[in-house]
């Protein structure tokens, strides 16, 4: 069981990442136009196009990708708890399920925050003009922008990435 469940988890934390991945690029304006664009584009379309037919974008924010990893983690805890035996706590209470998937997405995105900012670090040093760093730069400008106004370079060297990922490592405690 421990075997399955863990390949159900991966398989849909794959799939909810590149759903609030596509989330956080449609909110943030990140061009869909290069590799990494494309890529989560086609890999999810499959979800989010049936979806919005139901529900549209509003004010900038893709819903539809939202909802479908909301979707796909109530999915993935409901089967979870019927392959470990709790199945009748789905029945008792769903707002418990919803609570774990919704906690599940929060974590998840505080992770491609974090992924995120390391490559973006990596990038930086390895090469800066590579096709990522454009796409990765504009996720991460959000986050940056305040720490780099407080955070000042140090002999040219721009700490507000590691102070941004310990803060998201203390959130993810809390979380």
């Amino acid at each position: 069981m421990q075997a399955i469940s863990f390949l159900f988890d991966a398989i849909a934390g794959f799939f909810s990442v590149l759903l609030i991945l596509r989330f956080l690029m449609q909110w943030l304006r990140v061009s869909f136009s290069g590799q990494l664009g494309s890529f989560v584009a086609s890999t999810t379309n499959w979800a989010v196009k049936p979806l919005r037919r139901l529900i549209p974008g509003w004010r900038g924010l893709d819903w539809a990708s939202l909802l479908a990893a909301v979707l796909l983690q109530l999915a993935l805890h409901a089967l979870l708890l019927l392959l470990l035996g709790g199945g009748e706590l789905i029945a008792l209470n769903p707002l418990s399920l919803l609570l774990l998937a919704l906690r599940a997405l929060l974590r998840l995105g505080i992770y491609v925050f974090i992924g995120a900012l390391i490559l973006q670090a990596v990038l930086s040093w390895v090469n800066p003009y590579s096709p990522l760093a454009a796409p990765v730069q504009q996720l991460t400008r959000p986050l940056l922008a305040p720490l780099q106004r407080i955070v000042p370079v140090i002999s040219g060297i721009d700490l507000s990435l590691l102070v941004a990922i310990l803060l998201l490592q203390m959130l993810l405690i809390y979380v």
